[in-house]
């Protein structure tokens, strides 16, 4: 099998798979949530996005990874993750919060999006061994955090920005008794 087709298996896979645990298990408590938390818990698990300047780590990756793939990649995981780090540090200053909710699943998206358009003209998966270890990234981390910002977009749309949340309800992403 072509290493093209393996990553485009794998990466279809890796959609499928997230869109299957996120409504099994994610999104019920999401929407059970207060609105904050639930923004909250998607801004933590997206925080960690500053992982993405692995890309730009020669040994971690190849030297024959396209660079302009690499590199703006690199830097909008990075700008992400510090957006999210702010909505996070900002969570008791609603009129700082909302809108850097707004700004982080923005600009979240619209870097997964780019980073998808970028692979796809370097012809990144021809190339797929160059990511090296970090080729779990566009297949495991990459859908898990397109299907947050989705999330994300469906809290803020969604009509009467109240909770959804019942008596019973979880209040977080741990798992209840």
């Amino acid at each position: 099998m072509h290493p093209q087709d393996i990553f485009n298996i794998d990466m279809a896979l890796g959609y499928l798979a997230w869109a299957l645990c996120i409504a099994t298990y994610v999104w019920p408590r999401l929407r059970a949530m207060d609105q904050v938390e639930a923004h909250r818990a998607i801004a933590t698990f997206n925080s960690f996005r500053f992982f993405g300047l692995a890309f730009l780590l020669p040994g971690f990756v190849g030297p024959n990874l396209p660079q302009s793939f690499a590199t703006p990649v690199a830097y909008g995981d990075l700008a992400t993750a510090l957006l999210a780090i702010l909505v996070l540090l900002t969570v008791r200053v609603r009129f700082l919060f909302w809108p850097l909710i707004w700004a982080f699943n923005l600009v979240g998206l619209a870097d997964l999006v780019i980073a998808t358009s970028r692979a796809v003209s370097a012809n990144v998966p021809s190339v797929a061994g160059q990511l090296g270890a970090a080729y779990a990234i566009p297949m495991l981390y990459v859908p898990a955090l397109f299907w947050t910002h989705i999330l994300a977009f469906w809290l803020l749309l969604r009509p009467g920005r109240a909770p959804a949340r019942s008596a019973h309800a979880p209040m977080s992403l741990a798992a209840t008794e």
